[in-house]
């Protein structure tokens, strides 16, 4: 009987022995699914990753679309009267425009001109001219079109960013998923191994129950913890089951089609039991400052209202134009210039317009200071706030580390306290109750242990998250 007690108490501390090890490394038993990996199908795969891309696609489009307002242009006017026999007229004009970025427009065009009533501001025969119109008020600094192509020009850039800021985003997402699971992972293959031993060790005391050496009392306790431990065991595989679903929201495939996580997946546990790094913090500021596309985005958007503010002053100019061409006979119109030429054929003439109260243009230019200020407003708030938050998710991570060393002595501690404690029960001096009690409480704390790992290494990459820097 005393060899029985014996082989209880030595299978005892073998279990605290076995879960030790256990606790530092678990066995592989299926295919490691690793962080690059995921990574990488989110990066190429992922919808919110792909429509990303067509944000700068679009404002590629959007740029060619209001460079087309400095397209040449070609136009033809024509037109002819027959009546009652006669030929009033008959007129054919094509013609070439040619825009610069610059505030100038040329014409050149052929003039031809037949018939009994044709218009004699345009005369008979044929006609060459070439001329440039100028804005010399309102559009001389800057139009329409001009500051259309320089916004266009801000959004490709500020598309660029955007889709930076989404891919930030969603990276944090697959990190935060990633981990989840692989925390869930390690406390399902935790509790298994509890289960196990609580298994083998019910058998034993009924054993020496069977004997008489034990109690039955301590089957009834053997099963107890056998329970409790096949409850949490139900509960681990279930919150397992629940992350592999979560991280499988962020995986799919070149077709479009979502990806199941497999059952004999896991993760990579070397790399969740290791130590996350970051840059120092103000290192972090300074970079924040200068890669966060969210920032970045926010300082493009304020150059855009600045070009609009200078678009909307020119509403305060009155419109002067001067219009110049030189005229020439047939279709040579640089043909012939001899002294004199110029002062003998040409056509010019001015256009001039100002509203008397200004109104529109005070109205338009007024909104557009205010949008300029609001702009900035939102950019130091985005500033202050992105400092903010990577102070605080620093912080964070700091204290987790911390804490994760704390609970290391923990663990240390509880691990002797049930050793001790299965000693004194070999010996008679303490009950199989206790020994439970301080087995549990070694579980409960591995597993808070672990649900702080995840924490720490989420808010690692939470830190790089609000500096920009996931990529």
């Amino acid at each position: 009987m005393a060899g029985i007690k014996n082989k209880l108490a030595f299978l005892l501390l073998g279990l605290t022995a076995g879960l030790s090890s256990m606790a530092q490394m678990t066995a592989s038993n299926g295919e490691v699914l690793s962080l690059p990996t995921v990574l990488d199908w989110v990066r190429k795969y992922h919808p919110v990753a792909r429509q990303a891309v067509l944000i700068t696609e679009r404002a590629d489009a959007e740029l060619t679309a209001a460079r087309g307002a400095f397209d040449p242009l070609v136009g033809w006017d024509a037109n002819r009267k027959t009546f009652d026999g006669k030929n009033y007229y008959n007129y054919s004009n094509p013609e070439l425009q040619i825009p610069f970025a610059a505030p100038v427009t040329v014409k050149t065009g052929l003039e031809n001109s037949r018939g009994q009533f044709t218009n004699p501001e345009v005369g008979v025969g044929k006609l060459s001219y070439f001329g440039v119109e100028v804005p010399l008020g309102n559009g001389l600094i800057i139009d329409k079109r001009r500051a259309a192509l320089q916004q266009a020009k801000l959004m490709k850039t500020m598309s660029v960013q955007d889709r930076l800021a989404q891919v930030n985003d969603l990276l944090l997402e697959t990190y935060a998923a990633y981990w989840r699971w692989a925390g869930a992972w390690e406390i399902n293959q935790l509790i298994s191994q509890f289960a196990v031993n609580a298994t083998n060790r019910l058998q034993l005391v009924r054993i020496n129950w069977q004997n008489g050496d034990r109690s039955v009392m301590d089957t009834v306790e053997a099963f107890a913890q056998l329970q409790q431990i096949k409850l949490l065991q139900s509960e681990a595989a279930m919150k397992l089951n629940n992350m592999a679903i979560e991280l499988s929201y962020f995986l799919w495939q070149a077709d479009d089609q979502p990806v199941r996580l497999a059952d004999n997946l896991q993760p990579e546990i070397v790399l969740f039991r290791g130590r996350a790094i970051n840059a120092p913090l103000e290192e972090l500021l300074a970079t924040a400052l200068d890669n966060n596309p969210m920032l970045n985005a926010a300082a493009l958007k304020v150059s855009s209202m600045e070009i609009d503010k200078k678009l909307k002053f020119q509403q305060l100019l009155p419109y002067f134009s001067v219009k110049a061409n030189v005229l020439n006979n047939n279709y040579s119109v640089f043909s012939g210039w001899e002294s004199g030429f110029l002062q003998n054929n040409n056509r010019w003439g001015v256009g001039f317009s100002m509203p008397l109260f200004f109104r529109q243009g005070r109205g338009e230019y007024k909104r557009a200071q205010i949008k300029l200020k609001e702009s900035n407003i939102e950019l130091s708030a985005k500033r202050w706030q992105t400092e903010n938050k990577i102070r605080y998710y620093y912080t964070e991570f700091t204290r987790h580390w911390d804490q994760l060393q704390i609970t290391d002595q923990i663990q240390s501690n509880l691990r002797q306290l049930l050793k001790n404690e299965e000693l004194r029960f070999s010996q008679g001096e303490s009950s199989l109750f206790l020994v439970n009690s301080r087995e549990i409480k070694w579980l409960e704390s591995l597993q808070k242990q672990t649900e702080l790992r995840v924490k720490y290494l989420i808010a690692a990459y939470q830190v790089q998250w609000a500096a920009g820097t996931l990529r």
